[in-house]
């Protein structure tokens, strides 16, 4: 069973202790990066542990732009160690499901930016329905997720 718990006091060392695999660098920022992130934007972000069988096998975070206003998904990953497994894509569910409760506000819009060279993570948003929006960034795409 995979769930998500809420990084805090109890947990925030084991996120540490995520590896990313070989060349993955290049895709996504450390959890200890984005710990750092979510402090500074605390009022509106949550970052998770990525659970299964009660060990953290992967790190995301939510945060709420309310510029746009929609929600965001950064840096998620799941440890080298415990990739193919379907961790992620169970994960992203979980995500989805916690943004439709809305807990910073109001927006059926869920944005992310993937890097071009990812084909792994790229097949599972758009399985997972985001569609690429046009938008770029150095090596980074943006996708999109409508809720209704």
């Amino acid at each position: 069973m995979i769930e998500l718990k809420a990084i805090c006091e109890e947990n925030f060392i084991a996120a540490f202790n995520l590896k990313l695999a070989p060349g993955q660098e290049a895709f996504v920022s450390h959890p200890i990066r984005s710990l750092a992130q979510a402090y500074v934007y605390r009022d509106q972000c949550q970052p998770f542990g990525i659970y299964a069988a009660g060990k953290m096998v992967g790190y995301v975070m939510v945060i709420y732009d309310y510029d746009v206003p929609e929600y965001d998904i950064w840096h998620m990953m799941i440890d080298a160690s415990e990739q193919g497994r379907g961790y992620g894509s169970r994960a992203l569910d979980l995500v989805i499901d916690y943004i439709k409760s809305k807990p910073f506000g109001d927006s059926d819009r869920v944005a992310l930016t993937c890097h071009k060279d990812n084909a792994a993570a790229l097949r599972l948003y758009k399985k997972k329905g985001f569609s690429p929006t046009g938008i770029e960034d150095e090596d980074e795409i943006e996708l999109v997720l409508m809720l209704k």
